[in-house]
């Protein structure tokens, strides 16, 4: 029988927030228990096993990111939207260590596909990249190297990586100037496409 006051939703919330005090792999059932000082076999009226617990704190967390980073966005355009948008992503990531963590777990794809978190992120990022004028698959290449850039950035930053005297947060403003050009002169499938033709003979 479910203990009082226990939920789903209560018990999610609690594991996003012991995720940030002790790290994302040591969130478990057991751990989760102790915290509201019930047996194991309390939690499992609400959830069903460790992934699904994991599961549930990841979409939690990437709604709660996008979210964060939609307020952000909202009104920008071109180099102040990517602006925004890392700014924001930096921000919880650093925030936030153990729930940033769930967000880069691998979800079933028909879980993914259903998640309203993932669609929103999609939905945003891909609108911000269509300002750039680019169509796929130049769309997803752009997406994979603004991923790679600020996940890769902020796990260095939060392992305290970098130890050079430049400020991080500079570095990171140049970063995003290399990005908004880079997307700005991305180089399109089409044009490369064009350039193959020309170069073969004929």
């Amino acid at each position: 029988m479910a203990r009082a006051g226990l939920t789903v939703e209560r018990v999610v919330a609690a594991a996003a927030d012991l995720a940030d005090e002790v790290g994302f792999e040591n969130v478990t059932v057991s751990a989760l228990a102790r915290h509201f000082g019930v047996k194991d076999a309390s939690l499992y009226s609400h959830i069903k096993n460790v992934q699904d617990l994991r599961t549930r704190l990841a979409l939690l967390a990437g709604e709660e990111m996008i979210d964060h980073i939609a307020a952000a966005v909202a009104g920008c355009a071109g180099r102040d939207a990517l602006a925004a948008f890392a700014g924001a992503y930096r921000t919880y990531a650093l925030k936030h260590p153990g729930r940033y963590a769930a967000t880069q777990i691998r979800l079933d794809q028909p879980l993914a596909a259903d998640s309203r978190a993932m669609r929103r992120t999609a939905e945003i990022t891909y609108g911000m990249l269509r300002a750039y004028g680019l169509e796929e698959p130049d769309l997803t290449d752009a997406v994979r190297l603004l991923r790679s850039t600020f996940h890769g950035y902020c796990a260095l930053e939060a392992a305290g990586g970098f130890n050079a005297s430049r400020d991080v947060r500079a570095s990171w403003d140049k970063a995003v100037d290399a990005l908004h050009t880079a997307l700005e002169h991305w180089p399109r499938e089409e044009r490369r496409e064009a350039q193959r033709k020309e170069k073969s003979p004929s």
